[in-house]
């Protein structure tokens, strides 16, 4: 069906013709009801049944021999209904061919091809490159599909499924054209050199019937009234903040309906002025997208097999998606072209416009709900970062300012004080004794972020997290009010099953909700799976543990081979004083680490997907939130269990000298620098959270304007006025079902670095809030420019993301009250300050020399005695509170260990209750859902309730007037005392 206008076959076998199909959900199911759905048929197998005469007709074809002549009314039938155009649906093998043209015409078979792609030239060069029409200029492409016929062993296989899937596309009501310019081999004559890939494409057009059908399956919301509910009062800050507005055309690009669900019989009820327009080319593409999916194909090895992921998965098509309306860079030529992507694409995805708000309208109206709410939650997050970065701006500078009269630094830089302060040797036999004065510089550093301000921080930080989910949950509420997500619910989604499950699941029960037949999967399958899948993950989390013990031995071992490069190296004096071996072991293993990252959660990534499958989820959401949460869970072992090493363990297990305690009996555990593992926190923070930031943003925009500048050479070799949309898309990377996911994957390990260990480094917030100004307009960029449309998608929340998010608040106040503690001087500062502080003058004067402990060096056992001792030191000094050598509980923990001790845990006590109320109480004074929407969404509850009334008090009038029926008397009273309890309400 090559023509222009291709209809259905006239003769008397194709004629009938059913509603089109569908699959799955309470709704369709009353819908298939209507229709005679007999047993468990879906709306598509009752329209391919009622054709029988067509699977007759294939049999009879298929079962012919090469070179049989066909006599009899079958053989008429096929050749006169398909001699209208010039080739099958898919192209015909030489068995079909012999059948269907006389024998002298297949001698003529490539000059007959010529001609007529000669013709679907000229035809194309009087229609736009840029058009989304089909050829007559009025039916709208939906959807297209494309593969590639290169003629390899699976050709036949491939070209049956084809055939058949098409045919029960068609069978469902949407209309198809085929377009074959990258290749003759879409038609039936095969030899001719295709000029860049043999590329076929099918465009696809729905319906006004099959859109009314499904508009009532999906339970599709159409506007009946123009909403009258005055908008918001005017904020008295909208003149200053007018920099930062988009123009109202771009911002709401449609006006405010009242909306209701759509109903085949009701349809003088909704704005109808356009059939063509009245479904938005989301909501088209959404519908024609479930069809695909559940169109089936044939039955292998004994199972039924359907949708167009399975024909993707196994090669028949190559791609299937929906058209961008135009090209970015310009607006289209067709004046029945919105040209959104253009206003996309100059509004919102160039980074120019990174100080302008974000056209969510106008996302959602292009991409779907689901694209439009992550970028408002993308959008307030940053937002709400914005008073972080400046919290933690202040913080740091604090630090700054205050860094020459920090009296720790002070003390060690003294050289009467630091440099007379022998230090004992960080490794065995190989290190030497060091002086104290020699951290000057990284003691100093360390002040930056281990300072009075760090508590502050912390605490705010703790209470800001609240505010941003509270904050959030109300912009969340207003987005479904004004998107028409309010009755939305995700059991709506429930009882969509999943393809894959349909396919897989061969046993079968009754749905207490719907009373239908549907598949299941048994318990005992069920619980295999998941003892696979748990054992997999708890597989996978135990690598990544092993490869962070990998790393940290990394640390022990390189230690000493630092130390001793530095002492012995004379070009590396001049920065060992900011250099340490400290420093550069923390450093080299961050990267290291880094890399270890990078490389198991490219693996992780498959595993996961292959898991998740292996599980077979019932539905769509089911499916998600066991992605999430088994990816979530590796994300968070991979980026955060180096932090927590550095953060809990590093120098906390070290023992003394003369005992220290050892890895495996072979590694000495390493020690913190002498002004506090913090520095070393923060280092590893910097460069996880910095990295995986910039390697992510070159893997969302650099990989694919390469991959696509690739792409786009091949198609050089077109003349421009024939390289068409679909073309052009086609030519487009992949969005993929999972391309959301990622998105929200990478923005909640960020959320998790500025919250979980934002003590440690109150610039944190800052990074992120410049990443994500760049992370807005590189998604966006990218989803505009580089990708190809994806299909809309409904969703009213952040899903499992909000909980995830939830959680990990409620760990970050623990995991910075333990920093704070434990992690930082903060505590042993206070203790000091309070109780052993000898001078009033000067408190902190002494600190330094109260937290070290005196070593005797004759008690060095063999192992750990170093082979040098030049200058003959006696006593070496380390950081604990331990007695001396001369005292009765030598090498014993002092009593101010034990204050100190008391002291850690009565803070952390302290201030995880005192934030966990205030975060709660935050929490409750905050409404979920503003009054203002709740009074909106009352009222236009009440009045689409009395305009559905009026509507059926109006038809029964009619009616009653018509008919006289008692039972229509009766219809009419009910109605009536309906419409009088609504008043009421």
């Amino acid at each position: 069906m090559y023509g222009a206008a291709a209809q259905p076959l006239t003769h008397p076998v194709f004629s009938r013709r059913f509603p089109s199909p569908g699959c799955g959900g309470e709704k369709e199911a009353a819908t298939m009801n209507r229709l005679g759905k007999k047993g468990d048929e879906t709306l598509i197998e009752m329209a391919l049944s009622a054709d029988d005469d067509i699977a007759v007709l294939t049999k009879f074809k298929s079962t012919r021999s090469e070179g049989e002549e066909c006599n009899g009314p079958l053989c008429e039938t096929t050749s006169t209904a398909e001699s209208e155009v010039p080739s099958s649906s898919e192209g015909l093998n030489s068995t079909e061919t012999t059948l269907l043209i006389p024998e002298h015409q297949v001698q003529s078979g490539r000059r007959f091809n010529l001609f007529l792609k000669r013709r679907l030239r000229i035809d194309k060069r009087h229609q736009s490159k840029d058009s989304i029409f089909f050829r007559d200029g009025v039916r709208r492409i939906d959807f297209v599909l494309a593969y590639v016929d290169d003629l390899n062993k699976e050709w036949e296989k491939k070209l049956e499924r084809r055939k058949e899937f098409e045919r029960n596309l068609e069978n469902a009501g949407l209309k198809l054209e085929r377009e074959d310019k990258k290749s003759d081999v879409c038609f039936n004559f095969p030899g001719q050199e295709s000029e860049d890939g043999k590329i076929c494409f099918v465009k696809i057009h729905a319906t006004w019937d099959v859109l009314i059908t499904y508009a009532e399956v999906l339970n599709i919301k159409v506007p009946i009234k123009e909403n009258d509910i005055p908008s918001t009062v005017e904020n008295p800050l909208d003149c200053m903040l007018a920099p930062l507005r988009l123009p109202k055309k771009v911002m709401h690009p449609e006006p405010d309906y009242f909306t209701a669900p759509f109903s085949r019989d009701k349809q003088e009820l909704y704005l109808i002025n356009d059939e063509s327009t009245f479904f938005s080319p989301s909501m088209r593409n959404r519908i024609v997208n479930y069809i695909l999916t559940r169109c089936p194909y044939g039955t292998e090895e004994g199972k039924k097999k359907f949708g167009i992921k399975r024909l993707l998965n196994n090669g028949t098509y190559s791609a299937a998606y929906p058209l961008h309306d135009c090209q970015y860079w310009k607006k289209a030529n067709d004046p029945n072209c919105e040209s959104e992507r253009y206003t996309l694409y100059m509004e919102w995805a160039r980074f120019l416009r990174f100080y302008k708000e974000q056209p969510l309208d106008l996302i959602r109206k292009y991409y779907g709900e689901k694209i439009g709410i992550y970028f408002a939650w993308l959008g307030f997050y940053t937002e709400m970062l914005f008073l972080a970065a400046v919290v933690g701006l202040i913080c740091f500078l604090y630090g700054l300012f205050t860094m020459d009269e920090n009296m720790s630094s002070k003390e060690i830089c003294d050289p009467a004080i630091g440099g007379e302060i022998i230090m004992c040797p960080l490794c065995d036999q190989d290190c030497e004794y060091w002086r104290l004065n020699t951290t000057c510089e990284s003691s100093q550093y360390s002040h930056l972020f281990d300072n009075v301000a760090t508590l502050f921080f912390a605490i705010f930080m703790g209470i800001w997290v609240t505010l941003f989910l509270e904050f959030w949950k109300r912009r969340q509420a207003r987005l479904k009010y004004e998107w028409d997500l309010v009755d939305f619910e995700e059991e709506q989604q429930q009882l969509q099953l999943r393809p894959e499950y349909e396919a897989k699941c061969t046993h079968k029960k009754k749905n207490p909700v719907t009373q239908e037949m549907e598949p299941y999967l048994p318990i005992t399958s069920q619980a295999v799976r998941f003892c696979i899948s748990g054992t997999t993950v708890l597989f996978w989390v135990s690598l990544i543990i092993a490869s962070m013990i990998a790393v940290i031995v990394y640390r022990l071992a390189v230690y000493a081979a630092f130390a001793s490069l530095m002492e012995n190296t004379q070009t590396l004096q001049p920065i060992s004083g900011l250099l340490t071996p400290q420093l550069a072991t923390s450093v080299t293993a961050s990267c290291l680490n880094f890399v270890i990252i990078m490389i198991l959660n490219f693996l992780y990534e498959r595993i996961a997907i292959w898991i998740t499958d292996m599980e077979i989820p019932r539905t769509h959401m089911e499916y998600e939130n066991r992605l999430t949460m088994k990816m979530f869970l590796f994300q968070f072992v991979n980026y955060y269990s180096s932090c927590f090493y550095v953060a809990f363990f590093k120098g906390k297990f070290v023992g003394y000298p003369g005992a220290y305690t050892y890895m495996f009996n072979r590694w000495r555990n390493e020690e913190c620098d002498p002004a506090g593992c913090l520095i070393e926190l923060t280092t590893q923070l910097t460069i996880v959270m910095a990295g995986k930031q910039i390697w992510g943003n070159i893997q969302e925009a650099i990989v694919p304007w390469i991959c696509n500048w690739w792409g786009r050479r091949k198609a050089r070799n077109n003349p421009e006025n024939l390289y068409s949309r679909w073309e052009q898309d086609h030519d487009l990377q992949t969005f993929g079902a999972l391309g959301l996911f990622y998105e929200y994957l990478e923005m909640v390990i960020q959320f998790g670095f500025i919250t979980l260990f934002v003590a440690s480094f109150p610039l944190a917030p800052l990074l992120a809030l410049m990443n994500n100004i760049l992370e807005i307009r590189v998604d966006s960029w990218k989803l505009t420019t580089q990708y190809r449309r994806p299909v809309a998608a409904k969703a009213h929340s952040i899903g499992v993301w909000q909980e995830i998010l939830n959680g990990m608040a409620i760990l970050s106040v623990v995991t910075n009250a333990f920093i704070v503690a434990f992690t930082s001087d903060m505590i042993p500062r206070l203790v000091y300050y309070y109780t052993a502080s000898e001078n009033e003058d000067s408190p902190m004067s002494g600190y330094i020399n109260n937290s070290l402990s005196v070593f005797q060096i004759s008690d060095f056992p063999d192992r750990n005695k170093p082979k040098l001792n030049p200058e003959n030191f006696v006593i070496c000094r380390y950081r604990d509170y331990r007695y001396p050598p001369d005292h009765e509980k030598k090498y014993l923990h002092s009593m101010q260990f034990w204050h100190i001790l008391a002291a850690k845990l009565a803070f952390i006590i302290i201030m995880e209750h005192v934030v966990f109320i205030v975060k709660f109480f935050v929490a409750w004074m905050i409404p979920d859902v503003p009054a203002d929407v709740k009074a909106k969404i009352k009222r236009e509850k009440y009045l689409t309730q009395k305009i559905l009334y009026e509507y059926e008090f109006e038809k029964l009038k009619e009616r009653l007037c018509q008919g006289g029926k008692q039972a229509t008397e009766e219809e009419f009273i009910t109605t009536e005392g309906r419409m009088e309890l609504s008043r009421a309400m």
